[in-house]
């Protein structure tokens, strides 16, 4: 056995050894298939999600559309049976986070779950940290966190930087549309081999395009302050459409089997229509798409959650037929979305 695929075996063994918040979990009566609104539990980490979804709903056909730290809560999007095929498209829409951020200790990971160490003393106003949250918005370069999930020379940088390896990850363009506080300054400490190290806390609410390392953001935000800063909360408030109000927890999915009942979640006509264009064809227009055909090119009838314009989603009355694009001045199929029938 290859030391990777040794190393990926001992993690889910350590994983399946790992207490739970939700407790041992039932096996679905059958297989589900929708997208799961998911409010994550602190502690837990995305793929023990999406492994109690697999046990919870029966099936191995499990996707998600972008994960959370072990430290953050809130919104996780899980995506079950034919619903996977659309989160290509819901990986990168825009998200949205509360967070708080510890200015005057740093962290190797930038947030609480690493080592932490003493900075300078943060001298600053609401003012002067309010300018520096003004200049880290808009379209910017972000070196992502080093104890990142990102891939260098086939590795985790995690499992590098952990291993004693010098990690360095290049700058990546995002956007960040909203970096605020929103609560007044409060000072604190924190201690550190015995010494009280003096702090400052703040709350903040982050929206950003995909890909971005919040963590990171306080971060880079210490550092123009001329001190360092941490992460010691995060929520994700937020995905595209989606708000983590209409979330349930992986006990509240747990308590619906045992109860007997089938899964809540939202299911391929409700997800097309929230996220993409509509277009409305007929039943011949249905059978082209459905054998690879183009069809006459026509206008949206609703808008979507995305702001680009296609793929839209071809509509037979209440029913999805597939993602379609122009080309050649008609629409071609992308990506099939009726039932396929068995053979």
């Amino acid at each position: 056995m290859s030391k990777g695929r040794e190393r990926n075996r001992q993690r889910a063994i350590a994983r399946n050894q790992r207490v739970k918040p939700w407790g041992e979990l039932p096996r679905g009566y059958s297989p589900s298939e929708g997208v799961f609104l998911i409010d994550k539990d602190q502690g837990v980490t995305s793929h023990d999600v999406v492994g109690a979804i697999r046990r919870l709903g029966a099936t191995r056909q499990v996707g998600h559309a972008g994960t959370l730290d072990p430290m953050a809560t809130g919104l996780l999007i899980i995506a079950t049976g034919r619903t996977t095929k659309l989160i290509q498209y819901l990986v990168g829409a825009e998200k949205t986070y509360t967070a708080r951020i510890c200015l005057g200790v740093g962290s190797d990971s930038d947030d609480a779950d690493g080592s932490l160490y003493a900075a300078a003393t943060p001298v600053v106003d609401e003012a002067r940290i309010d300018a520096v949250l003004a200049d880290l918005r808009g379209d910017i370069m972000q070196v992502p966190a080093t104890v990142s999930a990102i891939k260098v020379d086939g590795q985790r940088a995690h499992d590098l930087a952990r291993a004693g390896h010098d990690v360095e990850l290049d700058a990546r363009p995002i956007h960040i549309h909203r970096f605020e506080r929103i609560s007044d300054l409060t000072d604190g400490n924190v201690t550190l081999a015995d010494v009280q190290v003096p702090t400052v806390e703040f709350d903040v609410v982050v929206t950003t395009s995909a890909g971005t390392y919040v963590r990171a953001l306080a971060r880079d935000l210490g550092v123009a302050l001329g001190s360092a800063a941490h992460l010691t909360e995060l929520r994700r408030t937020h995905i595209g459409p989606w708000n983590v109000a209409d979330a349930v927890r992986v006990s509240d999915l747990r308590d619906v089997i045992e109860e007997g009942k089938i899964l809540p979640s939202a299911q391929m006509d409700e997800v097309c229509r929230a996220i993409f264009p509509v277009i409305a064809v007929d039943d011949a227009d249905e059978s082209a798409l459905t054998s690879g055909m183009f069809i006459d090119r026509r206008e949206p009838i609703s808008r979507g959650a995305r702001t680009e314009a296609w793929p839209a989603a071809a509509f037979n009355a209440d029913r999805p037929v597939a993602l379609v694009s122009p080309r050649a001045g008609m629409l071609k199929p992308d990506l099939q979305l009726a039932p396929q029938p068995r053979g």
